[in-house]
């Protein structure tokens, strides 16, 4: 009886292959997912102070109960703001996009009514959020930067009347 077997060189070499497929296709599976995390995380880094209230035109207005507060966004692409506005009982939240949208409270200045977007790059809005019985207590802005929403950009604590 003849048996022929594969020599300890042809095993050797299939099991470096195998070994080598299988680092290969991990390794292409983590490095995706590495990347794409940090592409997510990195949209949000070193854009401090470029998405920020403008204190000079954000005031409460007592006889009409409106706030109004403006937003400017400098050199930086941005898919929405999420702007919240605090009082003693609760908080309004809007979130302002690219595009034209009805927010039921939430006009532009002067006029406080109709659609409501972003400024664009290197400009400014001024908004008017009604129906507020009383002086908010804080508003704060958090940019969404490719379908992430970073951390809260600016804040302001003191709203004055207007």
């Amino acid at each position: 009886m003849s048996k022929r077997g594969l020599s300890t060189i042809v095993t050797t070499v299939i099991l470096i292959v195998i070994v080598f497929v299988l680092v290969s296709i991990v390794w292409t599976t983590v490095n995706n997912l590495i990347t794409r995390s940090l592409e997510k995380a990195e949209s949000c880094f070193g854009n401090f102070e470029k998405v920020t209230i403008n204190n000079k035109y954000t005031c409460y207005n007592h006889t009409t109960n409106e706030t109004q507060f403006s937003i400017n966004i400098k050199e930086i692409d941005v898919d929405g703001v999420l702007v919240s506005i605090s009082i003693s009982r609760g908080t309004k939240s809007y979130t302002l996009t690219n595009d034209e949208q009805n927010i039921p409270g939430l006009g532009l200045y002067p006029s406080g009514s109709g659609s409501v977007k972003l400024p664009g790059k290197n400009a400014g809005l001024t908004y008017i959020s009604s129906n507020f019985s009383e002086r908010p207590s804080s508003i704060q802005i958090a940019p969404i930067i490719n379908e992430k929403q970073c951390e809260v950009s600016d804040s302001l604590f003191e709203i004055g009347f207007c």
